[in-house]
């Protein structure tokens, strides 16, 4: 039988490229419903070209215009809007599999609902495990889910663990992430203060969003993913590790006790990770070029000390104060460095002041530790007000 899809963002890149996965397999899955936030035309074309059942948009406005367009082609998906519709898209008795790809923390109660109703959840969503941390892996085992990373570092580390969870921390020594260290590796660190959004965005591997594409010139992808792997692999801070790879040919490694290292390497194509999740504990076709070693650039690694750290990544080591600190610090830390990315994109602050802004929140902000999805939404929303009044304080 064919597995039904849900995709949680299919107008981002995850989303863009989990469609082209899954219609390479055609007898394999069956788009059940597409969601997006406000990208009418792309989701519209989406719509007719895989027929789903279902389309969610987060506004009734982009969604009674969706709805209009659907019915003039003649293509029958019925239209909803709101994060209940998300919910129910995410948890529908009928489907198999969630791609949880919405950025941001818009994206954690379709997650849980997901967790908790037993899915296949393809994870790309960072924030469900940095705020929900250890109360969404909780729902994941108590609802049971089979939770497989999408992230490209998050995927490798998975594909180099032994297959018997149990025994990770007797056979690991720690997990390696690699860094591509993103366009400004080599840049003199006294010139960041003058990167334009459009540098920022050009990262010289990966085609990404805009929002990430910034985590990633500031390392602060790799501070939440090493938040995710703390989570996701149950390693402790002082078990994780960030080397730099700048051809992002190896996209993670597992050291084991004996001190040999398990690594997954590939094309820099999201298409990889995404056909393994879709396809776990089988693998199938995923468009993705194979490498080819006579034409393989050689692969360098490179200490983030050797870059000035923490003056070029200052953003980096704050995953580990973070894990220390009281529960909930990781969710500040989200909420902080979402609305300082805006900031700088709408440049109100320069690239230099969106560490600041992390760092304030972190050191500054003051909370109970949340105990349910209400709390986390509470603190999510609080740290975001906050985080904004510091942006306004300091803006240029």
């Amino acid at each position: 039988m064919k597995q039904k899809l849900v995709i949680l963002g299919s107008t981002g890149s995850i989303g863009v490229n989990t469609l082209d996965v899954a219609s390479r397999h055609p007898e394999r899955f069956e788009v059940f419903a597409l969601t997006a936030a406000t990208r009418v035309e792309l989701l519209f074309q989406q719509c007719v070209e895989f027929r789903p059942r279902f389309a969610v948009m987060t506004s009734f406005d982009h969604a009674a215009e969706l709805s209009q367009r659907l019915k003039a082609s003649g293509t029958q998906t019925q239209v909803m809007a709101g994060p209940e519709a998300l919910v129910e898209m995410a948890s529908h008795e009928e489907v198999d599999m969630v791609m949880a790809a919405i950025v941001g923390a818009a994206g954690l109660g379709a997650c849980l609902a997901a967790a908790r109703s037993a899915k296949r959840l393809l994870l790309a969503n960072k924030e469900a495990l940095v705020v929900g941390g250890a109360f969404f892996m909780k729902a994941v085992q108590q609802g049971g889910a089979k939770l497989l990373p999408i992230d490209s570092e998050h995927s490798a580390i998975f594909q180099s663990l032994p297959d018997d969870a149990q025994t990770w921390s007797q056979r690991i020594e720690k997990i390696i992430l690699t860094a591509s260290g993103g366009p400004f590796r080599t840049r003199k660190v006294t010139t960041l203060k003058d990167v334009l959004p459009e540098e920022a965005c050009a990262h010289p591997n990966w085609a990404m969003g805009r929002k990430i594409s910034v985590d990633s010139a500031t390392m602060m992808n790799k501070a939440l993913e090493v938040i995710e792997a703390h989570y996701l692999f149950g390693m402790s801070p002082e078990h994780l590790e960030v080397v730099i790879h700048p051809e992002s040919i190896i996209h993670s490694m597992v050291q084991y006790k004996d001190h040999s290292i398990v690594a997954q390497m590939g094309t820099p194509d999201m298409r990889v990770p995404i056909a393994y999740g879709m396809s776990w504990p089988h693998r199938m076709e995923s468009g993705a070029q194979a490498l080819n070693f006579e034409t393989l650039k050689p692969m360098t690694f490179e200490s983030v000390m050797e870059h000035e750290h923490p003056q070029r990544f200052p953003g980096l080591q704050l995953a580990w104060h973070a894990l220390r600190a009281p529960s909930g610090s990781t969710a500040v830390l989200n909420a902080a460095n979402e609305v300082a990315v805006a900031a700088f994109l709408d440049l109100k602050i320069r690239f230099d002041q969106i560490a600041q802004v992390n760092q304030h929140m972190l050191s500054s902000m003051s909370f109970e530790s949340p105990t349910g999805l209400e709390d986390l939404i509470e603190l999510d929303a609080r740290s975001r007000s906050l985080a904004d009044q510091y942006v306004q304080s300091i803006q240029r």
